[in-house]
């Protein structure tokens, strides 16, 4: 059996695509909340909480003629086609026509299906605005809270927590964090501003700092930093999110990291890490790659730990872990404003729950 970043994932026969709660491999952003060639939508109930969910796929060009059942696998890979076959037999429709699984699809077409909207973990939902431009707001996301839909959470998102927050506003998410990650994120106010900070990444022109709780005392002299260049690629594991360092022969893209040492204190090390890529788990996998994983993270080193978490939840890793979440904060962002050029920067302090981690220890 695969496993992915949700626990209980793996039995559903609605699938999200984009089901990871993870950065992806590109370095190319996920930009828009509208307008993708893969929606999920949440469709209204009584209160707050949606009712049903609503998946939408628009046929792309290199699509154009597939049967339907051929169309659904190209788009969620990991299911089988037995369960695709139950998906198109549900509530599924193409073009708002009952859907069957050897209908032709064409460029442009949209294919929908629904199904009764999961109960959610409760996760935080509070965001922070810590600098506001006409251009672009930079927020704080809390540790818990995924960035988009996906099959268990789609009330509790940020992109949800933005639509409520600035309904009039049409919002785009500059990039990702993990969800176990806290910290800063970059989100433009228009496709102007959204544009040119695509290129901005594109260029490597923004420059991200995260701030680590590291498991073990790495040593370095005063002002000295260990450079990590080590590609990375999908690593031979049930975790379909995992990575590895993996040769550039073997399908490994170049991914570089900064550390440099903060403080140590008794068994752990507080350590600043400045990515020059933005692979999947760069950071993640790159202390790991030292000897030094991160403190409270579930998937690296120990597989098996997180296999056990995703089958039978939290409560089933009570105590295995020193943190219950992994230590890893986005502290700093420092990119070119979209419109002028001119500089922006803007820092985060560590959050409460590893600020006080870290003064238990002293």
């Amino acid at each position: 059996m695969r496993h992915d970043s949700e626990a209980g994932d793996s039995d559903e026969d609605w699938i999200d695509p984009s089901d990871t709660d993870e950065e992806p491999a590109s370095e190319s952003p996920d930009w828009s909340l509208d307008g993708r060639t893969v929606s999920t939508v949440v469709l209204p109930g009584s209160g707050e909480r949606p009712s049903v969910i609503e998946q939408r796929f628009i046929v792309e060009p290199e699509c154009h003629g597939y049967r339907l059942d051929r169309f659904l696998q190209k788009k969620i890979r990991r299911l089988s086609r037995a369960r695709i076959q139950r998906v198109i037999h549900g509530d599924c429709d193409l073009e708002g026509r009952k859907a069957r699984p050897n209908m032709r699809v064409y460029t442009g077409q949209r294919v929908s299906f629904r199904r009764p909207a999961p109960i959610e973990p409760e996760v935080p939902r509070d965001i922070r605005v810590v600098y506001t431009d006409p251009d672009f707001y930079v927020i704080e996301k809390p540790a818990g809270l995924p960035i988009h839909p996906t099959a268990r959470y789609h009330h509790s998102t940020l992109t949800a927590v933005l639509r409520e927050r600035f309904p009039d506003e049409v919002l785009q998410v500059c990039h990702r964090l993990d969800r176990e990650t806290s910290g800063l994120l970059l989100v433009a106010r228009s496709s102007e501003s959204g544009s040119n900070l695509k290129t901005a990444f594109q260029k490597r022109l923004v420059h991200k700092r995260y701030l680590a709780i590291v498991l073990g005392e790495l040593e370095l002299p005063p002002g000295a930093e260990i450079v990590v260049d080590q590609p990375l690629g999908p690593a031979d594991s049930v975790v379909r999110v995992k990575m590895a360092v993996r040769d550039v022969t073997a399908g490994g893209l170049p991914a570089q990291t900064v550390v440099r040492v903060l403080q140590r204190f008794s068994g752990y090390t507080l350590v600043e890490c400045l990515p020059h890529t933005g692979r999947q788990h760069q950071i993640r996998v790159h202390l790991l790659h030292l000897g030094y994983p991160i403190a409270g993270d579930k998937l690296y080193p120990d597989e098996e730990l997180f296999m056990k978490w995703s089958d039978e939840g939290e409560a089933a890793i009570a105590g295995m872990l020193p943190l219950p979440r992994h230590a890893l904060h986005a502290a700093g962002l420092r990119f070119p404003h979209p419109r002028s050029g001119e500089p922006v920067e803007v820092q985060s302090e560590l959050p409460s729950d590893l600020g006080r981690f870290l003064s238990e220890l002293i």
